[in-house]
């Protein structure tokens, strides 16, 4: 039997789609919480996208990721805040 390869090798740089309502500190409260897990993020690591009609935004963080466990934690942080509706 062979042994299965992981489907990320860290490090690498690794995309993560934030979705939630309109709000002035939506990007800020983003960047706080996944800038506990990865340290080295700056605000060139984020872009913002408002939806078509304006109640939305989407962020995409492009993190550092070192390991599964680090993505992991940010996912937990991320999906248990009540401003966020979506992560991919």
């Amino acid at each position: 039997m062979t042994e299965q390869k992981p489907l990320l090798e860290f490090p690498c740089r690794f995309p993560i789609k934030v979705m939630g309502k309109q709000d002035e500190t939506f990007s800020q409260t983003i960047f706080d919480l996944v800038h506990v897990h990865a340290a080295d993020i700056g605000a060139s690591d984020i872009e913002m996208r408002a939806s078509s009609g304006g109640n939305y935004v989407s962020l995409t963080v492009t993190v550092n990721a070192v390991s599964q466990a680090q993505l992991d934690d940010i996912y937990r942080a991320l999906t248990s805040h009540p401003m966020v509706k979506y992560v991919l």
